[in-house]
């Protein structure tokens, strides 16, 4: 088979089957993970992809065969790598998943002992190395490694429930869509635990993906969330990409929230426990979080965009939550780690206690400050187009910061445009006090110069 780097991104493995990513590279990555990190003991899993067992059996072959034993925990969401990794003290960890992307990828996201990030300038590119060059050191006399399959769901759901107050629970009426992803076993598993009523959508897991891709952020997959909200009288509707590392809300209405307002929202919530406490966001949409933040007597700390990013910085804050608008949050009690299943419990936490429906909870922020929701470009030559931005909009801004892309503040509206690290696009969110139109306006103009 052969073996290209196409796969290897800043942050993760991931490409097309076979032709990117195949289990020759998958075996070797399990080598390299042993040579670079010399790992004793790795938890492996994978979820519903169905190129997912194949690559896992070859990750699980090249682990062994350099003496490293295996906890195989079977299929599972990204998150309870991350969880068994830190919870059974191992080396670390590798996930098998291409997470939203289309039915015929898969790839891999690694981990280091205590669920510490392995990414491109933490150990990713030598193992890129290695696999594509195929030279690994010698193996001589060394004892295969085993393989354990245990089933840690158990303890992963006991420690899910540690972030609510049951007591405050009221039985609400929940719609579920797992997007035929891996997040179904867990809201079954969960389920005698919590008085609510789940109204599952697309619940069991499928690979060949037969209601399409697992992306909630498509604006043709929300509806099917939405409809069923609607439908039932549901208080809230939550969907998940495929390795549900992410969550997605919709209110009473069916109405999407932007992953930015919940930043803010799960904000206040560890404030009122944690007073003081350090915060971390992304400088892609930001006026709302810091206000809410420093209101509730938090510091506010802003990061890079990315998990490797994001959880550096909550491990240096001592942050006890973090947050990104591309709705990934993470906690310190998870490892620093992102997970798509704490947010949604702590929001019906939240609506529970205050007795009112979401879209009210919302409402004031979403007034306070409009955003024109990301927009992707696909541009010749971005950094050109970064520097063309920055000459036109430099002049006369109150703030210009370059902790990721380019980030330009004005009085009353602000934006943000950045290069993905992961697509050949360029991104802007654009925000503004409490005007609408001028969001608006500002995104358009933005945009025209954009596709100049």
């Amino acid at each position: 088979m052969e073996i290209k780097r196409d796969a290897f991104k800043a942050y993760d493995i991931r490409g097309k089957v076979p032709e990117e990513l195949n289990e020759e590279m998958a075996y070797r990555i399990g080598r390299a993970f042993v040579d670079i990190f010399k790992a004793k003991k790795v938890v492996v899993g994978n979820d519903i992809r169905l190129s997912g067992p194949a690559f896992k059996s070859a990750v699980i072959k090249g682990l062994t065969e350099v003496g490293c034993d295996v906890v195989d925990i079977g299929m599972c969401g990204t998150e309870q790598i991350y969880f068994a990794t830190a919870h059974l003290k191992l080396d670390g960890g590798i996930m098998i998943t291409a997470s939203h992307n289309p039915k015929d990828y898969n790839g891999m996201k690694l981990v280091r002992s205590e669920s510490r990030p392995i990414s491109s300038d933490s150990g990713l590119k030598e193992i890129e190395e290695q696999v594509v060059t195929g030279e690994f050191a010698p193996v001589r006399d060394i004892t295969p490694g085993t393989v354990t399959h245990v089933n840690i769901m158990r303890d992963y759901v006991a420690h899910l429930l540690t972030y609510v107050d049951r007591t405050a629970l009221a039985p609400l009426k929940v719609v579920v869509n797992a997007g035929n992803g891996a997040a179904g076993a867990v809201i079954d598993a969960m389920e005698s635990e919590l008085p609510f009523t789940f109204i599952k959508v697309n619940h069991n897991p499928d690979g060949t993906f037969p209601n399409g891709v697992p992306n909630p952020l498509l604006l043709e997959n929300r509806e099917a969330t939405a409809q069923v909200v609607r439908e039932h009288g549901a208080d809230i509707g939550i969907a998940w990409d495929g390795d549900f590392d992410r969550c997605f809300l919709f209110d009473e209405k069916g109405e999407f929230i932007e992953g930015y307002y919940l930043v803010g929202f799960l904000a206040q919530a560890f404030l009122r426990r944690y007073s003081g406490a350090k915060i971390i966001y992304d400088p892609r949409l930001t006026w709302n979080t810091i206000e809410i933040v420093e209101k509730a007597g938090g510091v506010p700390v802003l990061s890079k965009s990315g998990h490797a990013f994001i959880k550096e910085r909550m491990r240096k804050e001592d942050a006890v939550y973090g947050g990104e608008m591309s709705a990934h949050h993470y906690f310190k009690e998870f490892s620093y780690c992102d997970s798509g299943m704490i947010p949604w419990l702590l929001v019906l936490e939240i609506l529970c206690r205050e007795g009112k429906p979401l879209s009210e909870l919302m409402r004031e922020r979403v007034a306070c400050y409009p955003v024109s929701g990301e927009i992707n470009s696909t541009v010749a030559d971005a950094k050109a187009v970064i520097q063309k931005i920055e000459e036109k909009y430099a002049p006369g801004a109150l703030k210009l910061d370059r902790v990721d892309g380019l980030s330009i503040e004005y009085e009353n509206w602000r934006f943000n445009v950045r290069m993905s690290n992961t697509e050949p696009v360029l991104r802007l969110n654009v925000e503004s006090r409490c005007d609408v139109r001028l969001m608006e306006e500002k995104t358009a103009e933005l945009l025209s110069l954009i596709h100049a």
